[in-house]
């Protein structure tokens, strides 16, 4: 049985998430030919609220990104469930491999996201996105009546410490060993009234309300702190096997390796742009719909761009 020609298209968008859709529909809006290709695992698809984004505070991500692929698919976009895998150049166009077969694109935008890499503490991976967060903005205000918990991932921790304390005077940040404040980060911490608990975190208490699991406290080599909710620092991996299959360079930070863009969001491969957070992890919601619409139109004009190109004699 013989294979059947690949389908060709403007621009391939390999994730869809807030980056991808925005991306997609600017580009849908230009009349251009758009495949996503998604494998609907977003990373704050743990949430049931996102806070701080104008017009949508309090909406569930996934009806966000429900929105956005209808609206996408207004313009004509259209949506393959799975991953990309494999993709090469091929005669001045990339060709990539998905669930429903083989498509040449002009250009490649990639917005697969990042996901977040927890302490190993029992409790943390169950109560991810609802007891134990990561962004102050994003969910300091829901607990400005609490005990808020600081579990510490590195010394730098202290820092999310000092900024939760804006949210609320009875914040406790837990050393956890790996996060041992220095003499000046103590006084510091005393200075605002933050309570710092020496040694490991062994675990998190909960207790059932309302059908849900709810933590009540943080263990600590025998005893029990009281909190309403516990912040950390998870270890942010970008999913960028792809970025670097294709041989996109990356830069070092002090955050780890990370592909590297220019402000338009292309990559040092030809052709292949990315955006959000697999090359930004400050991208939330907010930047990630932003810069989305900044990358697609910076894309679609290299497109014109090479339209002129082409017809030039």
């Amino acid at each position: 049985m013989g294979h059947s020609e690949p389908e060709d298209v403007d621009v391939v968008i390999v994730g869809g998430g807030p980056a991808g859709l925005s991306a997609a529909l600017s580009l849908g809006r230009a009349r251009r030919r758009v495949v996503v290709v998604d494998s609907g695992s977003p990373r704050n698809r743990f949430a049931a609220h996102m806070h701080g984004v104008l017009g949508h505070d309090g909406m569930s991500p996934l009806a966000l990104l429900e929105l956005g692929r209808t609206e996408a698919s207004g313009y004509g976009v259209r949506f393959i469930h799975g991953d990309v895998e494999r993709a090469r150049a091929d005669d001045g166009l990339i060709e990539v491999d998905t669930a429903a077969g083989g498509i040449r694109t002009r250009r490649l935008l990639v917005a697969t996201g990042l996901r977040d890499e927890l302490p190993a503490i029992p409790g943390f991976r169950e109560q991810w996105g609802r007891g134990v967060v990561v962004c102050p903005y994003c969910d300091g205000w829901e607990h400005r009546h609490d005990v808020i918990g600081v579990v510490a991932t590195s010394p730098r921790s202290v820092e999310q410490a000092q900024l939760l304390r804006q949210w609320s005077d009875r914040t406790v940040y837990f050393e956890n060993v790996v996060g041992a404040a220095s003499a000046d980060d103590r006084e510091k911490l005393a200075r605002r009234g933050i309570r710092v608990e020496p040694g490991a975190v062994d675990g998190l208490r909960t207790r059932v309300a309302d059908g849900e699991a709810r933590v009540t406290g943080v263990e600590v080599g025998g005893h029990v702190i009281e909190v309403g909710v516990v912040f950390t620092g998870p270890t942010m991996r970008p999913r960028d096997g792809l970025l670097r299959r294709l041989g996109a360079s990356t830069t070092a930070t002090e955050l780890g390796e990370w592909v590297e863009v220019d402000d338009d969001g292309r990559t040092s491969v030809a052709g292949v742009w990315a955006v959000g957070n697999v090359v930004n992890p400050r991208a939330n919601v907010s930047v990630s719909l932003g810069v989305g619409s900044l990358v697609a139109g910076a894309l679609n004009a290299d497109l014109v761009a090479a339209d002129i190109a082409a017809l030039t004699p």
